[in-house]
């Protein structure tokens, strides 16, 4: 009886007994293998998958994965219809990815005072502006990034998506001469009246609050982790301030009219910096529609 009784002990105990006193199971597992997906779009983002601590590579750029083995890439607007990713365990792949059309608009009568600075008190707020922009994309806060998808930051239709390149045509109320200026929308505008709610579209670490940028107005810079960073701008209300820990559907700030804009609305854009470089030059915007397609989910 003692002998049946060691033997079904053995039996019962094999994979439970093993298990160190205080260890989770689950974290002791062996991580799946490297993989890499995402919003695999032009102007979207590379979420790769691995044990925390390893290395992939994303078109030629090296993330090291977090705790939760997440590591993430932005993807250019004019990124090929390929791009290959690699991982330090020797995993490797190939990801496809779809190509934008985004239009070219020409915008004619334009006040060309809000493109860009003219008289001299202009160009002063503008220069204060850059640096303070510049000082805070230097700041990086951890965080989970894109891994648990992002919600809208108001309740508002879009009036004007990422990535069209607008001609604007105009004469500068300041110096009355006629101006001509070519960019790149960068940004998700939503058509909010003056007082709409905004709320933080996912976790993050506030690392610009400021009322009064030259172009931007009332700005908010909100650091989600792995180098994405939600930029809000023309508000009316900036209810947070440098610091602030804020979750996904918190209360940040109210839309407006402020600064360089044409109208009540709330422009949405979020930048992709390269938290393995310490120079800001290899930094983009991505398109922040790409991300509400990412499915969300409640960090564990």
């Amino acid at each position: 009886m003692m002998l049946r009784e060691i033997l079904l002990t053995l039996v019962i105990c094999t994979g439970a007994c093993a298990q160190v006193p205080g260890e989770d199971p689950v974290a002791t597992s062996q991580p799946a293998t490297p993989v890499c997906d995402g919003a695999l779009t032009q102007g979207g983002l590379v979420i790769c998958h691995g044990a925390p601590g390893e290395t992939f590579a994303v078109a030629g750029v090296k993330q090291v994965a977090d705790a939760a083995g997440s590591a993430q890439f932005g993807i250019s607007s004019k990124a090929p219809a390929v791009i290959g990713w690699t991982a330090s365990d020797g995993s490797y792949g190939d990801l496809a990815i779809a190509e934008r059309h985004d239009e070219f608009r020409t915008i004619k009568g334009f006040d060309c005072d809000k493109v860009d600075a003219r008289s001299p008190e202009q160009k002063a707020h503008a220069a204060r502006s850059w640096q303070i922009k510049q000082d805070a994309f230097a700041t990086f806060h951890p965080g989970a990034g894109a891994l648990h998808g992002f919600i809208k930051p108001t309740e508002a239709p879009a009036s004007s998506p990422f990535g069209p390149t607008r001609k604007y045509i105009g004469v500068s109320n300041v110096t009355g001469k006629p101006c001509e200026s070519t960019s790149v929308h960068q940004g998700y505008d939503m058509a909010a009246p003056i007082g709409t709610p905004v709320v933080a579209p996912a976790d993050g670490t506030i690392i610009l609050a400021d009322p009064d940028l030259y172009y931007e107005g009332g700005a908010i810079f909100l650091d989600h982790g792995h180098g994405l960073t939600s930029v809000f701008m023309h508000l009316s209300e900036v209810d947070v301030k440098p610091g602030d820990v804020v979750k996904r559907g918190d209360l940040i700030a109210k839309t407006g009219n402020s600064g360089r804009t044409t109208g009540p609305h709330l422009h949405w854009a979020v930048k992709w910096r390269n938290t393995e470089s310490d120079t800001r030059g290899g930094d983009f915007y991505i398109d922040p529609a790409l991300l509400l397609d990412l499915p969300v989910s409640d960090p564990q």
